[in-house]
């Protein structure tokens, strides 16, 4: 009886698929569960497994091939485990060796259940995530709610944590691998003996295809290298990309330095120590790049800058942010008087806190404000929900919750979609002037700048003021002349006097 091998059903935005890596040649004895091929997206590296014991009678697809997905790579015969026989010793004891290490599982099996890693449900604008940092090795004895693995999609890093106490397993994918919700990222054995990690660890020794993922194999493969070319610097010695690179471009310089040892010795007296690194962009940066791209290319920005006189919102701070923080339990900030300013501008100017939807304009009747943040990860903007409900306090306390789950990464979904108008502080960082760029679909989008003193003529005389440059970049499709001049001069007529915010003048 035979079997087609066949490519898996690829997710609907993958078209085609490459044959990575067969494990597998024709003739040789397989066992079922057995990994077969790996089948590499552009997302995810996918392997396929033998459905039953049998032997490889024909592969149709070698590697480097495009396939899509259910098409048919190969054919196993069942029942024609003897075939083999007569192949060389090395052959022999291949499958030996195969047959011994999958009955060492099973004795720890009947005494361990194993529990399957998997990547949690990703919110339906996710596509993917990629595993950013495994905290555990294989063999590492592991408690209930420790952390396991860290997940990174384009918005947020989710956590992976122990269901159980046990004993990590095996590691199937990799940190840098792209996985998909529900997929399987490793296994877990509970009530394992401490003693079975050495053994596991020792079986991973064994295999240096097992030091790599099958996209580092195939790097590996281009460049010409074997593992015993390259380092790994991972948990265990697994050997990464950057290993790979590193390996390949290091300078073979013996050949060079005996054929013209005095040119090559000019050359680096002149270079001196100069090295550079390398390193993939993460999910977050990639997708800041793509949506600053898309506001650049997609809409018709435009920015107009005004001028705000800081000292009223200085003195009014100065004189009462003791008393605020002993009774709000909480920094009375610059951002609280920017939100206020913000939230009653828009109230005054609906078109600002307007989308364009298509070919639909969308008016929003509430005012969800996106703060940008700036993280270790990248800039990232959480929304502050019903910023004209919120008192200055609420405010403050708000805006300071956001940034330290920015900082530590614990933002949610929730806390990060959404958002009619988004409010960035340059000036934290020294910023006197910019042009913001819009975050899509919002139609605008405020720069605060830093706050410095300048000379200023007042009533035909000149002095020394703390002045601020606020920049409204906005999309003109949308938002005209007379509306962005307006909410910007509201803006700074509100936060030149503070009285404004409290009577809705």
């Amino acid at each position: 009886m035979t079997t087609e091998i066949k490519v898996p059903v690829l997710p609907e935005s993958v078209a085609d698929a490459t044959i990575a890596t067969w494990h597998v040649q024709v003739g040789d004895k397989v066992s079922r569960d057995q990994v077969l091929v790996d089948i590499e997206t552009d997302k995810v590296v996918l392997e396929v497994p033998a459905t039953s014991d049998g032997v490889i009678t024909d592969i149709s697809q070698a590697e480097g091939a495009t396939v899509l997905g259910e098409q048919v790579i190969a054919i196993l015969s069942e029942g024609e485990a003897e075939a083999p026989a007569p192949e060389s010793k090395s052959d022999k004891a291949a499958p030996a060796k195969a047959e011994a290490t999958a009955s060492a599982p099973k004795s720890s099996g009947d005494t361990a259940k194993v529990i399957d890693i998997v990547v949690p449900v990703l919110p339906e604008s996710v596509a993917d995530a990629t595993v950013a940092t495994w905290h555990v090795a294989a063999g590492d004895t592991v408690t209930v709610d420790q952390n396991l693995v860290d997940i990174e999609t384009d918005k947020v890093v989710l956590e992976v944590v122990a269901q159980a106490d046990g004993i990590i397993g095996k590691i199937i994918h990799a940190e840098g691998d792209t996985v998909l919700g529900d997929q399987k990222l490793g296994e877990l054995n509970v009530g394992a003996a401490a003693s079975a990690a050495p053994a596991a660890s020792a079986e991973e020794a064994i295999s240096s295809d097992e030091l790599a993922s099958p996209s580092v194999r195939r790097l590996m493969t281009e460049k010409g290298l074997t593992a015993s070319d390259v380092v790994g610097t991972g948990k265990g010695g697994r050997i990464s990309k950057d290993d790979v690179e590193a390996a390949a471009n290091k300078p073979k310089a013996a050949p060079a330095k005996a054929a013209a040892p005095a040119p090559a010795a000019q050359a680096s007296a002149a270079l001196g120590e100069r090295t550079q690194k390398r390193v993939p962009m993460t999910r977050l940066r990639k997708t800041i790049a793509t949506r600053l791209l898309e506001a650049k290319n997609s809409t018709a920005m435009l920015t107009t800058f005004n001028e705000v006189n800081m000292k009223p919102i200085m003195d009014l701070r100065n004189q009462y942010k003791d008393v605020f923080e002993k009774t709000h339990d909480t920094r009375l900030g610059f951002m609280s008087f920017y939100v206020k300013a913000v939230t009653e501008a828009l109230k005054r100017y609906p078109a600002i806190n307007a989308s364009i939807d298509g070919d639909d304009i969308v008016y929003h009747n509430f005012f969800d404000i996106s703060i940008a943040v700036s993280t270790p990860r990248g800039l990232v903007t959480p929304v502050l929900r019903d910023a004209d409900q919120l008192s200055m306090a609420g405010i403050e306390n708000g805006i300071r919750s956001l940034a330290i789950k920015g900082r530590d990464g614990k933002l949610t979904m929730d806390e990060m979609q959404g958002g009619n108008f988004t409010i960035t502080n340059g000036g934290v960082f020294g910023s006197l002037i910019s042009t913001p760029i819009l975050n899509l679909p919002q139609a605008a989008i405020l720069g605060m700048h830093k706050i410095q003193d300048r000379p200023m003529a007042v009533d035909g005389k000149v002095e020394i003021l703390p002045m601020m440059y606020l920049a409204l970049s906005y999309d003109h499709r949308l938002v005209d002349g007379k509306e962005s001049v307006g909410f910007l001069v509201t803006i700074k007529e509100l936060l030149e006097d503070p009285t404004r915010l409290l009577l809705n003048i």
